[in-house]
């Protein structure tokens, strides 16, 4: 695996943040006093009005893990991924995951496809004590080929102001814990495949 990067794959990791730093001004503008620090981290930072706590937002997606979902016909597990990808992101932070919201969208909705995804979001939101809340199903066709979906998931979560964790707080001498993954869950199927 000697050479393997996402830029030798098609995936170019600068072209996102180079179109961020584009708007970066447009959305600062949109900053409000509860905003704690900048956008960048695996979740935006918001002061819960009259309370020390701070609301941690993260979004995600599976990203091409979709492509092998079809192809080995285990879509619960894309499902399940995506709400431990932004349940990781949430307590990267500290925080404790409150709620999740899922976005699905399809050319046709596939009753079958939809309940094991969604149905499997709901497990893994149980597993953490996370409220599923609500989300937004889209079916478009011409948008996506037959048979294509995609999906993204959003996630609220919250923390004590004096225990959110900053890597930029991180010195030498600080004990670093790595727990073993279960596999790739949605990260590195760009390289992968």
């Amino acid at each position: 695996m000697t050479g393997l990067t996402y830029r030798a794959v098609g995936v170019d990791p600068t072209r996102a943040s180079d179109a961020l730093a584009q708007v970066r001004e447009r959305i600062a503008r949109t900053k409000r006093p509860e905003v704690i620090g900048d956008i960048g981290a695996f979740g935006g930072l918001f002061a819960s009005p009259g309370s020390d706590m701070v609301l941690v937002a993260t979004t995600d997606g599976v990203g091409t893990k979709l492509d092998l979902a079809r192809l080995f016909d285990r879509h619960e597990v894309v499902g399940t991924d995506l709400v431990h990808h932004c349940v990781n992101d949430a307590m990267a932070m500290g925080a404790e995951p409150l709620f999740f919201l899922d976005y699905f969208s399809a050319s046709r909705i596939d009753r079958d496809i939809f309940t094991r995804v969604v149905g499997a979001m709901a497990d893994a939101c149980a597993t953490h004590g996370c409220a599923l809340l609500g989300g937004e199903t889209a079916e478009m066709p011409g948008t996506y080929g037959v048979g294509a979906y995609d999906l993204a998931g959003f996630l609220v979560g919250a923390v004590r102001r004096d225990a959110i964790l900053d890597p930029r707080n991180v010195e030498v001498g600080d004990v670093c814990i790595g727990l073993p993954s279960s596999g790739l869950h949605t990260n590195g199927y760009a390289l992968a495949r």
